[in-house]
């Protein structure tokens, strides 16, 4: 890890609320998440992290990197919402026990991931498509999620941001990110998670196949509480279903609090 690949975080909410760790998916950044930031606002203190666009990292660089990053802000415990690629940071996390952890939730998240293959081949994929290419989708993104936002100026200022950051440098951070979950097998790791663990997931979900890591996880991880599909979500839940994401999470958050209370 070098200096100039850092973690960075932005804090919202006040230092008494517990903390809610976002760590992002293979984007790596925070671009994605204003709308659930928007639905915990005022009832968590929510960290969001951004990556930075390394072509050298380990998972355990990355599980580093956030716990300096919180250090630096003074955050010394909270919870950890990894989504998608950062379910296998948090597994790192846990392992390493330099961060008090109060809970874990995976959203869009894994263990090994169910189709390996499907990861190689999604690495390969990233590789052959150019950024021209990649443009004209951006794009009919953007005017598809304005006007799905109109009522959300914060979410519609954070679509121009997200594109922004689709360089080429991140295109290639995204295809080493890929390569991490391929030749990731963190099952011992999630089998000797002694902290609470949660899961959701959205249904429509072709990248990471819900079934097959539900059942994994309630076979294999005896500190999963509990495993939330939301119906009319897809793979990046907590996007397609920040409503529905927040009010579970902070459920479940709640129920955690009230048994540390008895």
């Amino acid at each position: 890890m070098t200096l100039a690949e850092t973690v960075d975080i932005r804090v919202h909410g006040p230092a008494s609320a517990p903390a809610l760790i976002y760590l992002p998916g293979l984007h790596g950044d925070w671009t994605l998440i204003a709308g659930f930031r928007r639905a915990v606002n005022g009832k968590v203190r929510f960290v969001e992290t951004t990556y930075p666009r390394t072509l050298t990292w380990t998972l355990d660089d990355y599980a580093a990197g956030v716990e300096t990053a919180l250090a630096a802000a003074g955050i010394e415990s909270g919870w950890l919402l990894g989504e998608s690629f950062s379910s296998q940071v948090v597994w790192v996390m846990a392992a390493r026990k330099q961060f008090r952890i109060q809970g874990l939730i995976l959203a869009g998240g894994f263990a090994r991931h169910p189709v390996p293959l499907g990861a190689h081949f999604a690495r390969r994929l990233v590789g052959a498509v150019s950024l021209r290419m990649i443009s004209p989708l951006l794009r009919a993104y953007a005017q598809m999620a304005r006007f799905r936002y109109r009522n959300s100026p914060e979410v519609r200022g954070s679509i121009q941001e997200f594109i922004a950051r689709r360089t080429p440098l991140d295109k290639q951070a995204a295809e080493h990110r890929l390569l991490l979950v391929a030749e990731n097998d963190p099952g011992l790791l999630a089998r000797q998670v002694s902290v609470p663990l949660y899961a959701l997931t959205g249904a429509l979900d072709p990248i990471v196949p819900w079934f097959g890591v539900q059942r994994w996880l309630k076979r294999n991880c005896p500190a999963l509480r509990d495993y939330k599909i939301i119906w009319r979500a897809d793979h990046n839940v907590l996007a397609t279903a920040p409503e529905a994401a927040a009010k579970q999470i902070l459920g479940w958050m709640r129920a955690e609090e009230s048994r540390a209370s008895v």
